[in-house]
């Protein structure tokens, strides 16, 4: 068995370090979330911590860990009676991002179930992570339908497998650690809520502490079970802590004063929901018991919002993590000034921890960009009609304010990655129809099940106990969903874009439709074109988040090289086919149509065109053309894609002129 890390040997990571010990010393906190960027110790310190837990007493020979002193009365493996129980040190199941809806639940036999009425159930990781932990790298990147099991367990704080009415249930009660990097896409909502803790780690910028990782990774690599001696005496110091913790934790008081103060803090955060403030109750009682008190103080209360509040309160997708620390102060200061006021009022004495925490060096909400340059508006129609111009940069223009997109979708059936966007083959959805199972039976079409096997009842000398089912007559039921696709925007930054009304109103269009994209669980790239060529200003990634920052800082002015910035995403399609051939694209081409670039741009424009509608990809052109007189080359470049062209008032979900047009297309 690998030798892990030791936890007290990790160097920095304050908070993370922290807040798994706050789960080790009260497993009701739910988890923690990790967020950070790739080689922070994430990994490290979660495998890390299994090995400080106390060990657990479990029924003997039982495969889902039941308590021998108050055993699961519907255990498959019960009835247990109470009694003594032997020790096993407390376990850390990883659950890959991959693995498939048995391995996680459980597998049961079907066959067997339908055939012989025996219900053979292999534990899954569920099971194995019951009294324990269940840690998830890169959870951010776990299928929807995995994410859906587990918000089942850990809602229910039990397992259900139930295939045609053949159902087995076990316990599972776990905590649950994820660790993930923000770049490559953010969490669903709902998983978010479930973890009741999250830290954001980076690497540190001290040279000193940099110099003191490496040296202790390499003195670990070169002789593991010597270094983790070294630190044995560290090690059981906190375990004995935990301990003593987890001992003190029942005796802690969490007065009327520190309710109040989570209260208000929630409140004041507007966090959706009560589990915030529950979550902050159980952190702050969990350090008090961890630092030796019985009584839980405001500076407990601060605490436990920095941990429990970040990845709660009310941000759009593209707002930055974290907590407003002055605001966090006024309030718990605010609401202690309460307190004492109302004291001499009150028979009751009140809790301790009148006094707000100090203020403490807090960060003001982001303000994302400056002023927008002026020079925009100088030249607001730069490089139009082919005019020739310099390199004409002009400043970056702020996005107008983003709106509810029109959804747009990729026509046929596909199979790719489970979303919310296009019509898919998928394992989850309504059920359309029946196949012969290719592989493991996983989701049975009963009626087409029987309806195979009804007209070889009498030469398999069927008798009263009912229908004769072989391996032959099973068939796999095929639903439809959703799935997520890969939406590369191809933006126009040339200077007939460069007006500052316009280009504000264009990168307003493409952050709803990056909102749109987040919240259907697509990957984005972005590849942008202006003066003589074209650049790929962020491969396809699940980021979102990253896709609108580059959007941001997009500077404008040129020629119009509208061949190039074809070409350029018909190469990242290419390239990312190669990497997911089941994910389908959806191009967003967002122009004006103009064509100034290199030689014979519109010929050229036109033939990188066809190239798309060669390789049958869907398009969409969002046409930015404004004016009394226009010229109609947007709607022309759509006919050469074999897409459909938008305006960017037809954009909007709630337009009515996009309306219409629906209508007129219905009628049609």
């Amino acid at each position: 068995m690998t030798t892990p890390f030791p936890f007290t040997a990790v160097v920095g990571q304050d908070d993370l370090r922290l807040a798994l010990l706050l789960n080790a010393v009260s497993p009701a906190v739910g988890g923690v979330l990790v967020r950070g960027e790739k080689g922070t110790a994430k990994s490290t310190a979660v495998r890390a911590l299994s090995a400080l837990l106390p060990e657990v007493s479990v029924v003997p020979g039982c495969r889902f860990s039941c308590d021998p002193a108050a055993p699961d009365p519907a255990c498959p493996d019960g009835p247990h009676e109470t009694g003594p129980g032997v020790q096993r040190p407390a376990r850390m199941v990883e659950l890959p991002v991959g693995a498939s809806e048995d391995r996680l639940v459980g597998a049961l036999d079907i066959e067997r179930a339908l055939a012989e009425g025996v219900k053979a159930f292999e534990p899954g990781l569920l099971a194995d992570a019951h009294r324990g932990i269940l840690y998830v790298d890169e959870v951010n990147l776990l299928h929807d339908h995995l994410v859906d099991l587990l918000l089942d367990a850990a809602a229910m704080g039990a397992s259900y497998v139930e295939r045609e009415g053949v159902s087995v249930r076990h316990a599972a009660r776990f905590l649950l650690v994820g660790t993930m990097n923000p770049e490559e896409g953010e969490l669903r909502p709902q998983l978010l809520d479930r973890f009741g803790l999250t830290v954001e780690v980076a690497a540190s910028r001290e040279p000193d502490q940099r110099v003191e990782v490496v040296r202790r990774r390499l003195a670990y690599d070169d002789d593991p079970a010597g270094f983790t001696e070294r630190w044995a005496d560290e090690e059981s110091s906190v375990r004995a802590r935990i301990i003593a913790a987890r001992a003190l934790l029942p005796s802690v008081r969490l007065g009327d004063g520190a309710l109040r103060q989570i209260a208000a803090t929630c409140a004041a955060f507007e966090v959706d929901g009560m589990r915030a403030d529950i979550v902050m109750a159980r952190t702050a009682t969990a350090l008090a018991a961890w630092a030796g008190r019985t009584d839980v103080l405001a500076e407990d209360v601060r605490q436990a919002a920095l941990l429990a509040l970040p990845h709660r309160r009310r941000r759009n997708p593209f707002d930055a993590p974290g907590l407003d620390e002055n605001k966090l102060d006024e309030t718990l200061e605010e609401f202690a000034e309460q307190e004492q006021t109302q004291e001499p009022e009150d028979d009751d004495p009140g809790p301790d921890g009148p006094d707000g925490p100090g203020g403490g060096g807090g960060q003001s909400p982001d303000d994302s960009d400056g002023p927008e340059g002026g020079d925009a508006a100088a030249q607001p129609e730069a490089g139009e009609g082919g005019q020739p111009q310099g390199a004409g940069e002009q400043q970056p223009v702020r996005a107008s304010e983003p709106f509810r997109a029109k959804a747009l979708s990729v026509p046929g059936i596909g199979e790719g990655a489970a979303g919310r966007r296009s019509r898919a083959r998928t394992e989850h959805g309504r059920t359309t129809g029946s196949r012969r199972p290719q592989g493991a039976l996983t989701k049975l079409h009963l009626a087409a099940t029987v309806q195979a096997a009804a007209p070889h009842q009498l030469a398999r000398g069927r008798s009263g106990r009912g229908l004769v089912v072989r391996r032959d007559d099973l068939r796999q039921a095929t639903r439809e969903g959703r799935e997520g696709n890969l939406v590369l925007f191809v933006v126009d930054a040339s200077g007939s874009m460069a007006a500052r009304q316009r280009m504000s109103a264009v990168k307003g269009a493409v952050l709803s439709l990056l909102l749109d994209a987040y919240q259907r669980r697509d990957k984005v790239g972005l590849v942008t074109f202006r003066g003589a060529s074209a650049d790929v200003a962020l491969p396809p990634t699940s980021s979102v988040d990253a896709a609108a920052v580059r959007l941001e800082s997009l500077p404008t002015g040129g020629r119009t090289p509208l061949a190039a910035g074809l070409l350029k995403a018909h190469d990242v399609l290419r390239v990312e086919r190669l990497r997911d051939p089941a994910r389908r694209a959806l191009v967003v081409v967002v122009t004006d149509g103009r064509a100034t670039g290199g030689p014979e741009p519109v010929a050229l424009a036109g033939r990188a065109a066809r190239l798309f509608a060669a390789d049958g990809v869907a398009s969409v052109v969002v046409d930015c053309e404004s004016g009394p007189v226009r010229l109609g080359l947007a709607g022309q470049l759509a006919g050469e894609l074999e897409g459909t062209a938008v305006t960017l008032d037809e954009l909007r979900a709630d337009s009515i002129a996009g309306l219409v047009k629906d209508v007129q297309r219905r009628a049609a």
